[in-house]
């Protein structure tokens, strides 16, 4: 709790500024619409974001509407999003989700919380990121980064990430909720990595206590 969280992000903004960001922030910073977003975020998961982003590219140029998606068959999709993780799952749950959309939302992602979670494939963090970057809702998205992250410098102790979000609900400052998770996964992706992160670079490796770390760079 006495990790500085002010000097961290900033440190962690300005060290991300030249590295790209993660891929569904990248869509959202393109104007994509509520439903692009909602299935890329479908495809990202457990997926590189390089892949991801072409494989939604690929999808988007020949669908970009939940009507339309409705119009390819399975097996177009699974060509389409190929070679992302689980394609051949998840080519179907776009497909379910599509119709869902269609019938119950008049083409519309629903913006509540609890109407995303009834989506098929919808999981917390998919409807917390979709909730953040397509409709601006104050909320905190805490992934496998800002899960691993938030615990290795010491500002929660937590062993799940719902645990974590709980934490970051309490202690994290509201005005650092919306950007908490594009920075960290960027920052986790490319400097505080899973195993053997580059903490001879990090400036915050000062005050970091590297909690979990058993070997650095």
């Amino acid at each position: 709790m006495n990790f500085p969280i002010d000097d961290a992000l900033k440190q962690v903004k300005k060290l991300v500024a030249t590295k790209e960001v993660p891929v569904i922030s990248q869509f959202a910073d393109t104007q994509r619409t509520a439903y692009e977003l909602l299935i890329a975020t479908i495809l990202s998961l457990r997926t590189k974001d390089k892949t991801t982003e072409k494989a939604a590219k690929h999808l988007f140029a020949h669908a970009q509407t939940p009507q339309a998606m409705t119009r390819l068959s399975d097996s177009v999709i699974e060509r389409l999003i190929y070679p992302v993780g689980f394609y051949k799952r998840k080519a179907k749950t776009i497909k379910r989700i599509s119709h869902i959309l269609v019938k119950k939302y008049q083409g519309n992602v629903p913006q509540s919380f609890d109407a995303l979670l009834s989506l098929p494939g919808v999981g917390r963090k998919t409807a917390t990121l979709v909730r953040i970057e397509a409709f601006k809702k104050l909320e905190i998205c805490v992934d496998t980064h800002v899960h691993r992250i938030s615990n290795r410098w010491g500002y929660v102790s937590t062993k799940h990430p719902e645990e974590t979000e709980r934490a970051l609900r309490r202690i994290l400052p509201k005005t650092d909720w919306l950007s908490y998770n594009r920075l960290l996964v960027a920052f986790g992706q490319t400097v505080c990595t899973p195993v053997r992160p580059h903490c001879s670079i990090c400036p915050l490796t000062k005050f970091c206590p590297k909690h979990g770390v058993s070997v650095c760079r």
